[in-house]
C-alpha cells in the first residue's frame, strides 16, 4: 500500500521501487546516454530482465543461466540488485546466504484430549521448536553483538505450524493431533558447512527418536559448479572490483565494505557457474524498505538520478576494460 501527499514531485512512485524497478530504469537511461554522447563500447553490454525473482527465479534467471545462448554470451562480469544505504556510502554485495526451507514433521499417539501421553506429536514437535528458537538466538546474538553482519550468521524463521483437526467450526478442541509440522526459511551463509547443518538437523530439530522426520522444499547449493564457495573476490585479484571502485568513485560516490547479501538474488545464478557477479543498487540516503508498507515513499529523486550517473561510469568502465592478455585469458562481454 502507498501512501503519499499529491505534492510529492521529488518521489519515485513505484511498487517494489528499492527492489529492482529503480535499477532496470537507472541501467536502461544509463545506456542511452552513453549512447547519446557517441560511446562506442569494445565489449558487449547486455541487460536481462527475467520473471519469478521472487519465487526462485526456476523459471528465470535459472532457465536463462543454463541455457546455450548464456553460454554464447562468454560473461566475463554480472551486476544485479544490491540494497538501499541509510548512509552517504552506497552498499555492495560480493556473496549471498542461499535459502534451504525446511519442513519438521512430529508424529505421535493420538488421544483425547485430556489424557496425558508421552511423545504426543505437538510435544515432540515443541521441543524442536524450542531446540532451533536457541540456534537462532544464539546467531542473532552475534549480530548484536557487532561480531558478525546480518549475512555472515545463518538465520531461522518460522513461516508455518500446522496441527490439530479441522472442524466445520474451526479445530476439534478435545482431541490431541497423530501429526503436527513447522516451517522454517533458513538462509545459510557462502562459508557454511553444509553437512555439520544437516547433522544438527537430524540429531537435534528432528531426531527419529522422537518420531521425527523432516525434508527440503528448497535447498540452494552453497558451492559453485567447481565446488568453490559461491563468493566473488572484492580485492586487487578481481580487475573487475578494481573498475567499479574506481568508477564509483570518478561519478562522486563512496563505496562501504562489501557484504553478503543477507537474502537471495538471481546473482547465485552466475556465481553457480563460476562467474563473478556484484549486488549493487545505488541508493543511498535511503532506508531500506523492501516488500515493507509505503516502501515508495522513500527513493528521492536526486539520489535516483545521482545513482544513473553511477551506472553510467560503471557500464563505460567495464565496456572499456581490455584485459592484459599475459595475465590470461579474456571474456570479452558483461
Amino acid at each position: 500500500m502507498l501512501e503519499y501527499a499529491p505534492d510529492f514531485v521529488e518521489i519515485v512512485m513505484l511498487f517494489n521501487t528499492l527492489t529492482m524497478k529503480c535499477v532496470g530504469m537507472q541501467y536502461l537511461e544509463a545506456i542511452r546516454r552513453l549512447k547519446s554522447s557517441g560511446f562506442h563500447p569494445l565489449r558487449s553490454v547486455y541487460l536481462s530482465f527475467v520473471p519469478d525473482e521472487e519465487i526462485g527465479s526456476r523459471d528465470g534467471a535459472k532457465k536463462f543461466a543454463d541455457s546455450e545462448i548464456f553460454n554464447s554470451m562468454n560473461v566475463g562480469i554480472a551486476l544485479d540488485e544490491g540494497l538501499a544505504s541509510p548512509s552517504e556510502n552506497y552498499r555492495t554485495f560480493y556473496a549471498e546466504r542461499n535459502p534451504w526451507w525446511l519442513v519438521i514433521k512430529a508424529t505421535g499417539p493420538p488421544g483425547h484430549g485430556a489424557k496425558l501421553y508421552d511423545n504426543s506429536a505437538i510435544e515432540n514437535l515443541l521441543k524442536s521448536v524450542e531446540s532451533i528458537r536457541r540456534f537462532r538466538a544464539s546467531q542473532f546474538d552475534l549480530v548484536k553483538a557487532g561480531l558478525k553482519a546480518e549475512g555472515e550468521v545463518f538465520s531461522v524463521n518460522m513461516v508455518f505450524l500446522k496441527a490439530g483437526t479441522p472442524s466445520p467450526t474451526g479445530f476439534v478442541m478435545n482431541l490431541q493431533p497423530s501429526e503436527a509440522e513447522a516451517g522454517f526459511d533458513i538462509r545459510v551463509p557462502p562459508t557454511a558447512d553444509p553437512e555439520s547443518l544437516e547433522r544438527q538437523f537430524a540429531e537435534e530439530w528432528a531426531p527419529i527418536s522422537r518420531n521425527m522426520t523432516f525434508q527440503f522444499k528448497e535447498k540452494a547449493s552453497i558451492h559453485d559448479k567447481f565446488g568453490r564457495p559461491m563468493l566473488t573476490k572484492t580485492d586487487s585479484s578481481n580487475p573487475w572490483w578494481i573498475l567499479l571502485e574506481e568508477a564509483v568513485r570518478k561519478a562522486n560516490g563512496k563505496l562501504s565494505k562489501p557484504e553478503i547479501f543477507p537474502a537471495s538474488t538471481d546473482a547465485r545464478y552466475i556465481r553457480e557457474r563460476g562467474l563473478p557477479a556484484i549486488g549493487f543498487s545505488p541508493m543511498a540516503n535511503t532506508p531500506i524498505l523492501l516488500h515493507d508498507h509505503n516502501e515508495a515513499s522513500f527513493l528521492n529523486q536526486d539520489e535516483y538520478l545521482k545513482g544513473i550517473n553511477i551506472y553510467e561510469s560503471i557500464i563505460k568502465a567495464y565496456g572499456s576494460y581490455v584485459e592484459d592478455k599475459s595475465t590470461g585469458s579474456s571474456r570479452d562481454e558483461l
